[in-house]
């Protein structure tokens, strides 16, 4: 026998025969059914405390909320490779007189970026256009901007405006990095609104903004090769020229105060990373899967290459050595990060762990205007020089179907030049590389200039350099503080 009920009390018995009749086997499933839907609603009455998922102001229908999710995610990687990151690798990688006043920039700069970014500099970034390499002014602070859909991903503007901040503020800090031990703290106050404001904006609108005149020409520029480390590198390199050299003493003996301390700095530098280039796609599609692990397999045969020189030539295997070739492995997969193979970061690795290294180790002695310029960190050598290698090692190894999946399906022309011979596109091969090579005239180009003249208007104001005395005695007459110092001992000078 099968049983139901037509309602709670009354039981109807229903034999094998009568299934048969169409009618009985209508009201038999259409009861059932009706019972199931009202248990049911029954139960999920008692799960009312669980948040809705409908679509309303909160959740509109474009967001992606794991995209959303990951996008912050990777923005505070990136934000944290500055904050404490590079505050630990400058803090520490230098003289101890040096500490405070070199962590000090570093934090200065992030402090000083984010309101600039959400006045003007945002939207002069990836705002409307007002000439084909500069977007117009606007402020990216109202809650109808904010809450709107972003230019790119499927999460809001607000995401991708803090997004973009800790990229335009990584970028500031890393020009510090050239001028350590020497600016003046006031000049660089000056500074950095300056550059964000007449360089960072120009060059990010020229090939990150959907409207800009390299973006549409079609440069590959993945997560910023060009925009961050090429431009850093260049600025960093004019921007020391016109501040002048350390004391030729601290030129010649610069020892880090705590070598653990940089280590510490340079691990959240990698690690940060993933955020970095991972976050790239805006969105957590395969692409940025391929990109965090390009990144990571680049740093790690960039390392391994530059120690092995080190090694060879040196005799001597170098904990500083190794993590110069892990930041120049980090910059030269940035721009190819998504759009190359995994045995192309392998190339690149190799590539970008002895090119920066012979002409740190070999140029750089050689050539007069390299010695001239007091480049404290190196940033020409590990951000212009390998963020341009990275860039042109996109335009021979940038593989067509992972460029689809980075700016679309209908996008023919990113392709690499190796693989235009092996398609038979030999000529957007050559015009993918010519546009690689035209990005980096430009932007080198762009920041001497604008550099150099930034540099020279704050001279209206306030020295560039520091006195001799200053430089002399270093963060206690700077700042009033030391970095080990210990307090109440009344040991301190009075200075």
């Amino acid at each position: 026998m099968l049983t139901t009920s037509r309602d709670d009390r009354l039981i109807v018995t229903i034999s094998l025969n009568s299934l048969l009749d169409k009618q009985l086997c209508t009201e038999f499933v259409s009861l059932t059914l009706s019972n199931f839907a009202r248990k049911k609603k029954e139960t999920m009455a008692n799960y009312t405390d669980f948040p809705s998922n409908t679509i309303n102001d909160a959740n509109p229908i474009w967001l992606n909320k794991g995209d959303n999710a990951w996008q912050l995610t990777a923005a505070t990687f990136v934000g944290l490779q500055s904050v404490p990151g590079l505050i630990l690798l400058y803090g520490a990688g230098v003289k101890k007189k040096w500490a405070i006043n070199s962590a000090f920039m570093a934090l200065y700069a992030f402090a000083a970026v984010l309101p600039c970014w959400l006045l003007w500099g945002y939207r002069m970034s990836f705002g409307d256009e007002l000439l084909p390499f500069w977007g117009k002014i606007d402020v990216a602070a109202g809650q109808g901007y904010l809450l709107a859909q972003a230019y790119s991903g499927n999460f809001p503007s607000v995401t991708m405006v803090f997004f973009q901040f800790v990229f335009a503020a990584i970028t500031l800090i890393l020009v510090a990095g050239a001028l350590l031990g020497r600016m003046d703290f006031y000049a660089w106050m000056m500074f950095v609104p300056l550059w964000l404001t007449f360089s960072y904006t120009f060059v990010a609108f020229s090939i990150w903004s959907p409207n800009g005149f390299f973006y549409k020409q079609g440069i590959i520029d993945f997560s910023g090769g060009y925009v961050i480390h090429l431009s850093s590198g260049v600025a960093g390199f004019t921007a020391a020229y016109w501040v002048g050299p350390r004391l030729t003493k601290d030129r010649e003996v610069f020892p880090p105060n705590n070598i653990i301390l940089m280590l510490a700095g340079a691990g959240l530098l990698w690690m940060g990373w993933t955020g970095f280039n991972g976050g790239g796609p805006a969105n957590v599609g395969i692409d940025a899967s391929l990109a965090v692990l390009n990144t990571h397999v680049c740093t790690a045969a960039s390392l391994l290459t530059w120690t092995l020189l080190d090694s060879l030539v040196f005799g001597k295997p170098s904990i500083i050595g190794a993590v110069q070739g892990m930041i120049t492995g980090l910059v030269c997969i940035t721009p190819a990060a998504g759009v190359v193979q995994g045995w192309a970061a392998v190339i690149m690795g190799i590539l970008s762990g002895s090119i920066p290294w012979f002409t740190m180790m070999v140029v750089h002695k050689k050539s007069e205007l390299l010695q001239k310029v007091d480049d404290t960190m190196a940033v020409f050598h590990t951000h212009a020089i390998a963020g341009s290698l990275g860039g042109i090692l996109t335009g021979l190894f940038a593989e067509p179907k992972l460029n689809r999946l980075f700016y679309g399906p209908d996008q023919p022309k990113y392709i690499g030049l190796f693989y235009g011979f092996q398609m038979g596109e030999v000529k957007n091969g050559f015009r993918q590389l010519g546009l690689q090579l035209s990005g980096i005239v430009f932007v080198a180009g762009l920041n001497v200039i604008v550099t150099s003249i930034i540099c020279l208007f704050i001279q209206l104001f306030v020295p560039l350099r520091m006195t001799e005395k200053h430089m002399e005695i270093g963060d206690e007459i700077i700042h009033g503080e030391e970095a080990y110092a210990i307090w109440g001992d009344d040991e301190k000078q009075n200075v």
